[in-house]
């Protein structure tokens, strides 16, 4: 996937966004995603939402695109240098969302969750390398001069994020329980309904 978002994610009670060191029998050892590094523990009892299972609503009410695909898009047309930042003008931030997803759900993607994907972009392309997608045609050497047994079709783009949280809570953010549909969830904090069919990552 063009940014990895396995280990990375946003925890409650915490601003910015963490990477995943490992877990201790008090929470889980954290490095924060910036110029520093420091690192810290997360209590058990901090919300952890990892990025890689949040993803966004659309206008289908049974699709969402996992945010690893909305970053992706994000950068194809802007680049690792995002302009725009979550202070920017909100008819800006509409446009800046409806360029890059044009049939996100209006409804479900409150202002706020849009404020935080342009956040959480900024910090993770400043800080995660991109790798571009391989293309079909690049085959492996070996495989295009054997003719041995087909290898197994390689799985689809599906190891991102399977989509169990919407991204419609706190700009990109987990989509579990939305417990407060009027307000605006704050990073791993309330979340959107869970969908039902997929599991856990705008």
């Amino acid at each position: 996937m063009p940014f990895d978002l396995k280990e990375i994610a946003a925890i409650s009670g915490m601003p910015g966004l963490y990477r995943l060191v490992k877990p201790t029998r008090a929470g889980v050892i954290i490095e924060a995603l910036d110029a520093k590094g420091t690192r810290s523990v997360a209590s058990a009892r901090n919300k952890v939402s990892l990025l890689q299972e949040i993803s966004m609503y659309t206008q289908d009410y049974d699709q969402t695109v996992p945010l690893s695909e909305v970053f992706d898009r994000i950068y194809q047309q802007h680049g690792k240098d995002l302009t725009l930042t979550n202070k920017s003008d909100d008819r800006d931030l509409a446009a800046f969302m409806a360029g890059i997803m044009p049939d996100y759900d209006r409804e479900r993607v409150y202002m706020s969750d849009i404020k935080k994907l342009v956040q959480w972009y900024r910090v993770v392309s400043q800080n995660l390398e991109y790798q571009a997608p391989a293309t079909e045609d690049e085959t492996p050497a070996a495989e295009a001069t054997e003719e041995k047994p087909k290898a197994k079709k390689k799985a689809t783009k599906k190891d991102e994020p399977a989509a169990d949280e919407a991204l419609s809570t706190a700009g990109v953010i987990p989509a579990a329980e939305e417990t407060n549909a009027a307000g605006n969830p704050e990073a791993g904090e309330a979340k959107p309904a869970k969908k039902t069919t997929k599991k856990k990552a705008e």
